[in-house]
């Protein structure tokens, strides 16, 4: 059969490249064109020959409501070609990872012009927009969600839908960087032998900029106090030294490694954290975490109005209460990160007691082959 499938984001390009796993081993037959990065690109290389990608999710990823609106014209302009191409390649299934301020507009016109439609990790209508709701049950064939807390809720709307686990499960725990010794790593990354604390500013320029301020106050402060303790900023592999070295000034004791989140969370003390996929990852791994998000002050006034859950942490939400703290926009200060970092660096005790938490949080997830399971529910649905 043949898949198009659309992932705008990094997350997207990592659920995107195991789901294409799955597909590949469930369907030896499958024929894949996609919207992603590098992870998918390298399982389609490994299964097919000629050129699956057509547009690098890298390629304009914005975030942020008032950020949107900016990038309107950018955005019309792939929802165009990307329609154009769909009509020209014929899939099966169209299948849309996240990214709804886009995959919104291709589910309404793959439905119209008569394409299957899968959307693969939910919209996150129960946070904002609910009505959306009335979009995926008009466009959309089937739903697949990856957290449990959403079960009652698509239930209670009447969207169909299935759930076999999350996939980041399988993607922690087949990583090499759960098992490569930290002597390794910062050897590797040419990091100093310290103990580091990891900060994550969020794989967008407009995350960066809104994060990094904060981030580079805060770490000149925690020197002073522990003057043997270093940083590592842990960017996405989309990003480049020039994103961070306006920021970065000559200190010595903050370095930047590319493509490297999963092992620069496993070997640090603790980690500051643009809120996101990243804080997941990190209850995952199991690394003591405090969460910080800013975004442009119109964007956080429309937010404001629009989001309704309690928690903006994924890992916080899937056990309903907080799990590691939260500092968001005129919260997320120096004096908030500084005072809560002292309890994740010194209290051993409260440490345990959020890695009891991220126990439970992978128990609610449910166990391995998520990817695989998905894959397999897909090509089942599509058979009949």
């Amino acid at each position: 059969m043949k898949y198009y499938i659309i992932a705008g984001e990094a997350s997207g390009d990592l659920h995107g490249s195991n789901l294409m796993k799955g597909l590949y081993a469930q369907d030896p037959g499958a024929d894949i064109r996609f919207w992603g990065g590098d992870l998918m690109n390298a399982v389609f290389r490994a299964h097919q020959e000629g050129e699956g990608l057509v547009k690098d999710y890298r390629d304009g990823a914005v975030m942020g409501y008032l950020e949107v609106l900016l990038k309107g014209f950018s955005l019309l302009k792939k929802v165009r070609f990307c329609k154009e191409d769909i009509t020209a390649w014929k899939p099966d299934v169209v299948i849309l990872i996240d990214y709804p301020g886009f995959n919104f507009k291709i589910a309404e016109f793959a439905h119209g012009a008569g394409f299957r439609v899968f959307y693969y990790i939910a919209p996150k209508v129960w946070a904002s927009r609910e009505g959306r709701i009335r979009k995926l049950k008009a466009f959309v064939d089937r739903l697949y969600i990856v957290f449990p807390f959403e079960i009652p809720y698509f239930e209670s709307k009447g969207v169909p839908f299935t759930y076999v686990g999350n996939p980041l499960v399988d993607a922690i725990d087949g990583s090499p960087a759960l098992t490569e010794s930290k002597a390794d790593f910062l050897r590797r990354s040419g990091l100093p032998e310290a103990p580091y604390i990891a900060l994550l500013a969020g794989s967008r320029n407009m995350e960066i900029g809104q994060m990094m301020p904060t981030f580079m106050e805060f770490a000149d402060r925690w020197h002073e106090r522990y003057p043997d303790c270093h940083f590592v900023v842990a960017a996405g592999p989309s990003r480049t030294m020039a994103d961070y070295a306006r920021y970065l000034g000559e200190r010595a004791y903050v370095h930047v490694v590319f493509g490297e989140t999963y092992a620069a969370l496993r070997h640090a003390r603790a980690a500051v954290i643009n809120s996101g996929t990243a804080s997941l990852e990190a209850a995952l791994i199991g690394t003591p975490q405090v969460v910080g998000y800013k975004v442009a002050a119109a964007s956080a006034f429309i937010m404001r109005r629009l989001i309704k859950v309690q928690y903006v942490s994924l890992a916080n939400l899937i056990i309903n209460r907080l799990a590691f703290r939260e500092f968001l926009q005129e919260n997320f200060t120096v004096e908030n990160l500084e005072a809560e970092m002292v309890r994740l660096w010194e209290d051993e005790s409260y440490r345990q007691k959020m890695r009891a938490d991220y126990d439970e949080i992978r128990s609610l997830l449910g166990g391995s082959g998520a990817s695989n399971a998905v894959a397999r529910a897909m090509i089942e649905n599509l058979n009949h």
